[in-house]
């Protein structure tokens, strides 16, 4: 093994501001790297947060909608960068938190030549329930609040495996020191702004000084009327099973990201009746991080579901007034007319290129 470097494994929590994270470690790659703090990129076209997905995907045998093989040889492309690198090399991404026992065994086996640490940071459900059936919804799923909530009490899916903080640190963690397996906390609502970052940095060993260039990609959450417009019009375009990069892009990207954040809808909360539930799963996390004796940069209180706010009534976000639905049916129409509008027209595009080419042959 190398006493030279070491490599932490971000696996997830999906929805506990990984996607701020990773971005904040690429804006600031160069100048960490000055500091022996590596976040491996793959030039010259693809970015590094890209990279990173794919370098996961790999790893999974998974491409997730994009063409068959797309991400092959990115794990190993990943692998021969970390083992070039001294001091500390950071690899990330959400969707390794429940990965398969065959996966894992490949990755320890890959960067077994370097002191390995496992990250992994986790949120109180009250806030990750809501946030990942909305991310589900962005991403194409059609399915309504219910039966998604009736999933995660039965079925266990894929979200909630990535959720399930003993699961995913005993199969990640299992054979190395627990000192080695990192649970960052994220703060609750109200605390300072870059708590979660700062948090990050101890784990890393990062002077925050290093990496001052801040995020712009926050991941807003969407209203209940919102989410409900966005899954009807998964269910209408079929988008769950037609992954078209052209309208695809304009729902998640455009309207998702975009157009539809920032509005007064009331936001998407867990339903009361499962309160009980989210606590004593908290408390078998808690108990589970405790007896293991794992590294804990935060507070375990952080994971401590609180209930919907004092005055504000849970909204169903399956039982939204047809009346809102419409006035958020219209603004999204009205984006996407702007921004069809906007666009050039691709037979336009063909006939500029054609005369561009001919004269070119003449001259």
């Amino acid at each position: 093994m190398s006493a030279k470097r070491r490599v932490f494994l971000h696996v997830g929590a999906p929805k506990t501001a990984t996607t701020y994270v990773q971005d904040r470690l690429a804006r600031n790659a160069k100048l960490l790297a000055e500091h022996d703090v590596h976040f491996p990129t793959r030039p010259p076209r693809v970015n590094a947060t890209l990279f990173h997905f794919r370098a996961a995907l790999d790893l999974l045998g998974q491409d997730w909608g994009g063409h068959p093989g797309h991400a092959r040889g990115s794990w190993d492309a990943m692998v021969r960068r970390a083992r070039r690198r001294s001091g500390t090399v950071v690899i990330s991404h959400e969707i390794l938190a429940p990965a398969p026992a065959d996966a894992i065994v490949r990755a320890k086996r890959d960067l077994a030549d370097a002191e390995l640490h496992i990250v992994y940071s986790a949120r109180d459900l009250a806030r990750q329930i809501p946030a990942a059936w909305q991310e589900s919804v962005k991403q194409g799923r059609r399915w309504t609040y219910r039966r998604f909530l009736d999933g995660l009490e039965h079925d266990k899916p894929w979200f909630y495996r990535a959720f399930d903080l003993p699961s995913v640190l005993s199969a990640w963690g299992a054979g190395l020191d627990p000192s080695h397996v990192h649970v960052v906390t994220v703060p609750p609502a109200g605390a300072p702004g870059d708590e979660l970052w700062l948090r990050f940095c101890r784990v890393l060993g990062i002077d925050p000084a290093w990496a001052p260039r801040d995020s712009e990609r926050v991941n807003e959450s969407l209203g209940v009327a919102e989410t409900q417009v966005v899954r009807r019009l998964n269910r209408r375009m079929d988008r769950a099973t037609r992954r078209e990069s052209t309208f695809d892009e304009l729902i998640r990207e455009m309207l998702a990201h975009n157009e539809l954040v920032g509005r007064v809808s009331p936001p998407v909360r867990m339903p009361p009746r499962l309160m009980p539930w989210a606590e004593a799963e908290t408390a078998r996390w808690v108990e589970w991080i405790e007896q293991s004796g794992v590294d804990v940069v935060g507070d375990v209180a952080d994971l401590l579901p609180l209930p919907t706010p004092e005055g504000e009534r849970y909204v169903d976000p399956d039982k939204v007034s047809t009346k809102q639905q419409l006035r958020v049916a219209m603004d999204a129409l009205t984006a996407m007319t702007r921004e069809a509008a906007r666009r050039p027209d691709p037979d336009q595009q063909l006939i500029q290129k054609v005369r561009t080419h001919a004269k070119r042959i003449r001259e």
